[in-house]
């Protein structure tokens, strides 16, 4: 497989022997018999990796020099022009920074501070802002929003529909100043996730009760808890709902949420970086399928098949696994025979693309086998290096609730390549499951055999591993349990994060309204008060009367439609209002190929679910536009 991009493993270390370790470490007391099918697959992985001596690019995670940690988080969280060359200009970062919450804020100021010491000892000739200063600037600006000693930050809440300029606007809950009272008055059960109040900020409540004691990560052989999302009136937003410029907020939000949760549980957040140690010219990637970067795969999997999200090698290993029958005993515990897995690995990087590769050779455990291979052969794990030590540092968190909180933030943080790959896995491994009564593949047998595959990445050197193999392999196991387990809920986007972006979006249309007015102000001094009222109509006010919608659906009919919101209106209520004229492209499009549509107001645009509840998300976008369209893939 010459030309390839993969790791520089070690293969000399010794698979522990499970029953030897000490298991007091470790946070669920999962028994030797199941921790055995994680070692036995460690050593199938040694095994598979045996011979393959060839020449391999090597990756190596950086230690960073103090303070670039920080300033790196920084960017990432959109928050660059609040230091360095670009200081000046952190009018836009105003605008996000009075959306955040106390905690929020929190870790924020406290990166600020790192990288503000640290380019002063450096002695750096740009400006170096007081972190007090930026917060400050925020402060005057909006008039209510206070400087982080009192326990709030923004006093936006549901209760309140008065914006700080006095005008009435929509409401919304940033899970900020009444988020003590409300989640006092919120009778919500242990297994309910709330994703109205930041996460954060739940955990900073929860830190001196007894509530947050509730599901202490003990006892790996009971039941996970049935987890479950309250119904929103106003929809679940799952990952994929927003536009690009939203998504790019909700970025920067689940990085900053992430952070202050981590801070408030005391877990280090640190993300890597990894360092080439040689490159290879790009073209030599199309050469292979295993240990190509995910992206560059992507990129010429899609001059194949335009508009594919998953790795068509990917795609086809895991069809081969399930067209023989999901019910074979051992499935992707027992491996294929390495020499032979070895060969095919070799036969398909010369034949897959040219289609002469012959599938019919291949043995589900082959194709299962493949399949880890080609996971573990990405020269960056699935879960990024930037990330993994995050996703494996989930375990450390006090609570279940907690760690299902943290998978949610970090699915949300992973590339669109990364994120799209992992919950196809984990849509098939759960079919997987669905199958045990045959298979004898429990949830925690799948997870004991599929986490050394995802989190063993050696980058990150194996001292650590070392000196706490054990504690590691039950911690990882569990999180992939937790994966699979919760998936449902990991690519939900939780609804104070989006009202966050709502916020951002009205603040910004705001100031863009201020700064035109302001222009036309000076053009012509004589302001006709007449127009600028003309213009400051929106089409709700002149041809909708209140508590009427206008829907148009330019792929079913030439008119739009006027729909009379009611209390128990919903979204598919309308979709199928529109689906049951007998006009044009109706009969040629189904149910669930189209979709209600919010753009504009104070979303750039959300793909309603079914469910929403029209007036309820009416009262927090009036000035929205809803369309009916199909689902961009």
């Amino acid at each position: 497989r010459s030309g390839q991009y993969t790791m520089n493993h070690d293969h000399s270390k010794k698979i522990p022997d499970g029953a030897s370790f000490d298991r007091s470490g470790s946070q669920d007391s999962l028994d030797e018999l199941s921790m055995d099918d994680y070692w036995k697959e460690l050593e199938n992985i040694h095994e598979t990796r045996g011979n393959n001596h060839e020449e391999r690019v090597a990756l190596v995670v950086k230690e960073p020099d103090e303070g670039e940690l920080e300033e790196e988080w920084l960017k990432e969280a959109g928050l660059s022009n609040l230091f360095g060359e670009s200081s000046g200009d952190s009018l836009e970062s105003v605008v996000f920074l009075s959306t955040l919450t106390r905690t929020q804020k929190a870790a924020v100021e406290k990166r600020i501070e790192t990288v503000t010491q640290t380019m002063r000892k450096k002695n750096k000739q740009h400006q170096i802002p007081d972190v007090r200063d930026i917060f400050r600037l925020q402060n005057d600006s909006k008039g209510k929003v206070c400087d982080g000693s009192e326990p709030s930050a923004v006093r936006t809440s549901e209760n309140k529909a008065e914006t700080n300029d006095g005008t009435k606007g929509p409401k919304f809950s940033l899970g900020t100043d009444e988020q003590k009272s409300l989640l006092e008055d919120m009778p919500s059960s242990d297994t309910d996730i709330n994703l109205e109040i930041s996460f954060s900020e739940q955990a900073a409540n929860l830190k001196d009760s007894s509530v947050g004691k509730t599901y202490k990560g003990g006892g790996g052989d009971t039941l996970l808890p049935n987890f479950r999302l309250p119904k929103d009136k106003t929809g679940t937003t799952k990952i994929g709902d927003l536009a690009p410029q939203d998504m790019k907020k909700v970025y920067s939000l689940a990085l900053i949420e992430l952070t202050a949760l981590y801070d408030i549980l005391g877990t280090e957040f640190k993300q890597q970086k990894a360092v080439k140690i040689k490159t290879i010219p790009k073209l030599v990637f199309y050469s292979g399928l295993f240990g190509v970067p995910l992206p560059l795969l992507l990129e010429h999997d899609q001059k194949k098949v335009p508009g594919t999200k998953i790795p068509l090698i990917f795609q086809k290993l895991i069809a081969q696994i399930e067209e023989t029958t999901l019910e074979t005993e051992g499935l992707l515990r027992i491996p294929g025979v390495a020499t032979r897995v070895k060969g095919l690995c070799q036969e398909l990087e010369a034949k897959f693309y040219e289609g002469t590769f012959n599938w019919e050779n291949v043995k589900q455990h082959d194709a299962a086998s493949l399949l880890k291979l080609f996971i573990r052969e990405l020269p960056q794990p699935l879960l990024t290096v930037e990330y993994l030590k995050a996703f494996q540092d989930v375990q450390n968190l006090p609570t279940r609730k907690q760690q299902l909180q943290a998978l949610n933030l970090l699915v949300i943080l992973l590339p669109e390549a990364n994120r799209d790959t992992l919950k196809v896995l984990l849509e098939f491994l759960q079919r997987v499951i669905d199958h045990r009564d045959k298979n004898k593949m429990t949830l925690k047998n799948v997870a004991m055999v599929m986490a050394p595959n995802l989190f063993t990445f050696h980058g990150f050197g194996s001292k650590t591993i070392e000196q706490s193999e054990f504690v590691m392999a039950a911690g990882t196991a569990n999180v992939m349990r937790f994966m699979i387990q919760y998936q449902k809920l990991l690519w939900t986007i939780p609804k104070f994060i989006v009202n966050q972006v709502r916020k951002q979006n009205t603040e910004r249309q705001k100031k863009e309204k201020k700064d035109k007015a302001m222009k036309k102000l000076l053009k012509k001094m004589a302001y006709d008060r007449e127009k600028h009222d003309k213009q400051e109509k929106t089409p709700n006010d002149t041809d909708v009367p209140q508590g009427v919608i206008r829907v148009q659906a330019p792929h079913l009919s030439k008119v739009s439609m006027a729909i009379q919101l009611t209390e128990e209106l919903k979204a598919g209520d309308i979709v199928a209002r529109f689906l049951s004229q007998k006009s044009g492209n109706v009969q040629t499009l189904k149910k669930e190929e189209v979709f209600l549509y919010e753009i504009g107001g104070n979303i750039g645009e959300r793909c309603l679910d079914d469910d929403t509840y029209m007036k309820d998300l009416y009262q927090l976008n009036p000035n929205a536009e809803w369309v009916i369209k199909p689902k961009q893939s």
